[in-house]
């Protein structure tokens, strides 16, 4: 078995895509003729986005999304968490948690994207 996708539920697939470009450096993989789902490039697991309106066709009602209470977490690892948090806010992202260095030895700090989804810059876990 293999972890394959992370699909976020979003109002513009085309927009989320062309955000997460933008902020974080992903280039995109796919985008479907009908600009419904999409796909980045990001590795062995692909982050990828569908259209709200395309879940529901499908009979399901994505939940509300909240970076201040979140259900789940996306971490990007950088060597430069500040370069790359400088980035994603020129780029449109929201700044929920500054730079902190944590006792365990590495660096975060937390944004969200223009649909709400929260995401942690962080550098590798030294020890």
């Amino acid at each position: 078995m293999k972890f394959r996708y992370t699909i976020l539920y979003v109002d513009d697939v085309p927009a989320a895509l062309a955000f997460y470009k933008a902020a974080f450096g992903f280039e995109i993989a796919f985008l479907h003729e009908g600009k419904d789902y999409g796909e980045l490039v990001t590795g062995e697991t692909k982050l990828a986005f569908a259209a709200k309106d395309l879940i529901r066709q499908l009979g399901e009602e994505p939940m509300a999304v909240s970076p201040k209470s979140p259900a789940f977490g996306l971490s990007f690892e950088t060597d430069d968490v500040a370069r790359d948090l400088d980035l994603a806010v020129a780029a449109g992202a929201v700044l929920e948690k500054p730079i902190v260095e944590q006792p365990w030895g590495q660096t975060t700090c937390s944004v969200s994207d223009p649909d709400g989804y929260l995401i942690e810059l962080c550098s590798a876990v030294m020890g």
